[in-house]
Formats: structure tokens, C-alpha cells, sequence
């Protein structure tokens, strides 16, 4: 159930019905119902210029498994950081239900005004942290991932964020292959790897400040040597304490967690598209081993380099010619 409150943001409201509507199982048949509810089934306003006018009212939540809140762009959790009563009241009696509730982008002020992330982890909108701190000081908030699944309870960050705590939500359910077939349908990545960190505005350098862009393309095309800091500090013409200073203000990562990412980005596309071994992926990719690579795509993706092939290797087409696929 989707449960949309005055000034939703359009995009958030139609999220959860587009990627949860094409998770379907084998015989394509549909394994979620969206459904979207108001306080007393009146009209709301939307960011996008126009009003919602829902089927439902509150009391529809009785029925729901799961229930969403989308963002908002304006109105009393904004504000003032407090919620409509009838929808305090309600959220409250599904969650002492067991429901799960999820929020996107700012609808997590709406759960914290109803008092159900108090010291509980969550995430927002990066840009309306300060906000939300000083409106729920005891929530356990963290702007710098996409989203937080604390089981019965789960945030996201801003706008694009919903779709990854969608997919991700369709995966915890029915499984990585399920959550495959839908963000391909959505035409978006399965997995997302960083958080908001690295889309967070930061005072830009000064232009004859910066230099660590021409240092990133020259490691992406060494992604299989074992690259140190001195090295990429070096190329850069750089001392290493401001080479991580400007790489971070870059990327708002540190040189070695974006070589990283970038090793293991470039290992899953090997795994997708090529017929190398594991050990070979390792190798080109920077691992060095099968045994490293495996470590970190179960810390990273949750499954080993075998089961990640098998899941997401996009299909042969019939009568492709073998030899072109190598």
C-alpha cells in the first residue's frame, strides 16, 4: 500500500507501482498489488502540478503487508516535524501489527513524527539532514547510504534511492533473479555500490586546484596492477595527504574505496559479458585471486562470482555465432 500525504513528490508516488509491478515469477504472474491510499481518501496535492485522487482511504492499511511512504516536498513533517494525527495513529497500530513499513527520499519525516525511528537507523534526502536532525534528534540517521534496512522499518535516500530499496525489497523477498528481471525492465542497475556520499554537493575546488580527474582515468585502465598511494599521488603531481584530500572532495570517496568500486564494477561486467574464469576475472580486475575477488563479492553483492554469473549473465542470442561471444 502506498499511503500519500499532501504535497507528494510525483515521482516517489508512482515508484513502488512501477518497480514492484514487474516482479513476476515464472509464469509472469504478478507478485505484488500497489495500492494507494490518503487520510479519508481525499484528494492530495502533488509536486508535479497535479492532485492525487486515490480509490482509498486510511483504512485500507488494515489489508497491506507492506506499507510505503513516498517523499514530500512541502507541509507539516517539513516544517514543523510533526504528522497528521490520523496518520500518526495509523502507522503506529500497522507497525504494532507487524507490517513493514518503507519510506523514500523525505518520507522518512513522516515515520520519524510518528515516533517509530526513535534510536532506530534510517536515512533521507542528504540535503534535508540538518532538517531532520533537528527535528529527531533521536533518530540514528545516516545521509551518506542509499538506504537502511533495519527489518520491519526501511529508508531511502532521495529520488533515484527508491528504486534501489524497491529492488531491493522484491530481492530480499523472491530472490536476486526476480530482482534481475525487474530492474532490467525498469532499465536501471540491479545494484547501486556507494551512497549518497558521492552525490552530496561540496565546495568545488579552485580550477587550478584540481587535477585527480586525469589521475581516475589513468587508473581505470590500470585496474589490474597493484596500484599504491604514492603511485596515483605521483601521477597526480601530488604529496599523498593532498592527493586523498582533493580525490575525496572529488568523489567524496578515498582513493582506495573508489579502486575498489571500480575494480569490482569492472569484475562483474567480465563476469556478465566474457566466458574467463574466475581466476582470470580476479587477475584483470586487480584481486589477484579467485579467494579475494569471492570475499568481496559476498561483502559487496552477497554472492559468490559463480552464482553472480549464472544469475545475470545476459542470455546468448539464438544463432549468435560462438566464436563472436569470447
Amino acid at each position: 500500500m502506498v499511503l500519500a500525504v499532501d504535497g507528494v513528490v510525483g515521482l516517489d508516488l508512482g515508484t513502488p507501482a512501477q518497480v514492484f509491478g514487474t516482479a513476476r515469477d515464472a509464469d509472469e504472474r504478478s507478485l505484488y498489488t500497489a495500492t494507494t491510499c490518503t487520510p479519508g481518501g481525499r484528494p492530495v496535492r502533488s509536486t508535479a502540478g497535479f492532485q492525487v485522487l486515490p480509490d482509498h482511504g486510511l483504512e485500507i492499511l488494515a489489508d497491506a503487508d507492506t506499507i510505503v511512504l513516498p517523499g514530500i516536498h512541502d507541509g507539516p513533517p517539513l516544517t514543523d516535524g510533526t504528522v497528521d494525527p490520523e496518520v500518526r495513529a495509523a502507522l503506529r497500530e500497522a507497525h504494532d501489527r507487524g507490517v513493514r513499513i518503507m519510506s523514500i527520499c523525505t518520507g522518512a519525516f513522516v515515520l520519524a513524527a510518528a515516533g517509530l525511528l526513535d534510536d532506530r537507523p534510517a536515512t533521507t534526502h542528504w540535503a534535508y539532514a540538518n532538517r531532520f536532525r533537528r527535528f529527531h534528534p533521536r533518530v540514528r540517521l545516516d545521509p551518506e547510504v542509499l538506504f537502511v534496512d533495519d527489518g520491519d522499518l526501511l529508508t531511502s535516500a532521495g529520488v533515484a534511492a527508491g528504486l534501489d530499496l524497491c529492488l531491493h525489497v522484491i530481492r530480499t523477498d523472491h530472490g536476486s533473479g526476480i530482482a534481475n528481471r525487474s530492474a532490467r525492465r525498469c532499465v536501471v542497475p540491479s545494484f547501486r555500490d556507494g551512497g549518497q556520499a558521492q552525490y552530496i554537493e561540496r565546495p568545488l575546488p579552485d580550477a587550478a586546484e584540481t587535477g585527480t580527474g586525469r589521475t581516475r582515468d589513468w587508473l581505470q585502465h590500470r585496474l589490474h596492477e597493484p596500484l599504491t598511494l604514492p603511485q596515483m599521488a605521483a601521477h597526480a603531481s601530488m604529496s599523498v595527504r593532498t592527493f586523498t584530500r582533493r580525490f575525496r572532495e572529488e568523489t567524496g570517496l578515498s582513493p582506495a574505496q573508489w579502486l575498489l568500486r571500480q575494480r569490482t564494477e569492472h569484475a562483474r561486467l567480465l563476469l556478465e559479458s566474457t566466458d574467463l574464469g574466475v581466476d582470470q576475472v580476479a587477475r584483470r580486475s586487480g584481486f589477484g585471486t579467485a579467494a579475494a575477488l569471492r570475499q568481496q563479492l559476498h561483502q559487496r553483492i552477497g554472492v559468490p562470482p559463480t552464482a553472480y554469473r549464472r544469475t545475470f549473465r545476459a542470455p546468448r542470442a539464438v544463432g549468435a555465432d560462438p566464436a563472436a561471444q569470447a
